[in-house]
């Protein structure tokens, strides 16, 4: 199904592929019953030989349908995820994170022979090295991370309670299932309203629930048929957030650039004007090409900033005042009325 779509038709892969456990036996509790392990059909491969060639087949046709700015998250855990991210790098992407996803309910090692296995990691990966552009919200992440700067180790509950997908004998429908919020994060950073995201391993679509609920598109590709009609179901049955409610906030970066001799030639500021420094207490003159003299210096509003501040580098943008009725004024905002204008 993966090598039927076309190139480049996709603006993110979600992938949490098997993770080739290896178990040499059941899994028992302290009172001798069984842990519901992954030990299904689909996690069984004969080596890691086998499993090697896998992984590149399944991320050879991913990288091919990825749009030139789109990206990749793959998750595993330590059975599986140097496997992963060797062949991630082998074939050409350009790893950008790797989050640690660190589960506040992890389940313990009974046996008590090694540390309790409380975290997965998801890597985060560009199509290739020379890719200069793809989707990171950092701003919105900051706003969402009550205005601080998102960080690399997320903490999520393991799948429990209303949210645990479970079959007709109420036994889980999916070992490993994921939970939404994960997911959610995930979309958030790295993807726009109306973009496409592929999960090649859909299982109970929970990527397809979560891009549903924040007004993506997705494509989940799943071979266990009991599985896909669970995911058919869970999803028929979200509700989409209204479009109004999904626009993220906006990145300075991504915004029209304005340099400042366009504020001159547009009449916000004219030759002459003065503008000042934070305090007030030095000023330069505005001159007709957009650049600033103080005294016998000149410069652009950053260097000539720097200059006066005895400072290696200065952001004009946020350092220099223009006097109004109201007191001082940053010239940033002149900078974003003309923007609005723009656009």
């Amino acid at each position: 199904m993966l090598k039927g779509l076309p190139d480049a038709s996709v603006d993110m892969v979600f992938a949490d592929p098997p993770y080739n456990l290896q178990l040499g036996g059941d899994l028992l509790r302290p009172d001798n019953s069984k842990v519901d392990a992954v030990d299904d059909d689909w996690d069984q491969f004969e080596s890691f030989a086998a499993y090697d060639a896998f992984t590149r087949a399944w991320l050879s046709e991913c990288r091919r349908v990825l749009k030139p700015e789109g990206s990749i998250w793959v998750i595993g855990s330590y059975h599986n995820v140097f496997r992963l991210g060797a062949a991630i790098q082998d074939l050409g992407f350009w790893v950008l994170n790797d989050i640690i996803w660190r589960k506040s309910n992890p389940m313990p090692n009974f046996k008590g022979t090694r540390f309790t296995n409380a975290h997965e990691t998801l890597i985060w990966a560009a199509r290739s090295r020379e890719q200069k552009r793809y989707t990171f919200n950092y701003d919105a992440l900051k706003a969402f991370n009550e205005d601080t700067q998102m960080r690399s180790d997320w903490t999520f509950a393991l799948c429990t309670g209303e949210e645990r997908i479970k079959d007709e004998d109420g036994k889980k429908a999916h070992p490993t299932q994921k939970p939404e919020a994960l997911l959610h994060r995930v979309m958030l950073a790295a993807t726009r309203p109306g973009d496409v995201v592929l999960d090649p391993f859909f299982g109970t679509g929970t990527t397809g629930a979560a891009a549903k609920r924040l007004g993506r598109h997705y494509i989940g590709i799943e071979r266990e048929e009991t599985y896909a009609k669970v995911a058919e179901k869970r999803i028929k049955a979200v509700v989409p957030a209204a479009p109004e409610d999904l626009a993220v906030m906006g990145s300075k970066k991504a915004e029209p650039r304005v340099p400042f001799g366009a504020l001159v030639e547009a009449g916000l500021l004219r030759p002459g004007d003065r503008l000042y420094c934070p305090r007030g207490e030095r000023e330069a003159r505005v001159r007709a090409d957009g650049s600033l003299a103080h005294g016998d210096l000149t410069g652009s509003i950053h260097k000539l900033g720097a200059l006066l501040d005895n400072a290696p580098a200065c952001n004009g943008w946020t350092f220099w005042r223009y006097k109004t009725d109201r007191g001082f004024q940053l010239i940033d905002d002149l900078r974003t009325q003309m923007r609005a204008g723009m656009q």
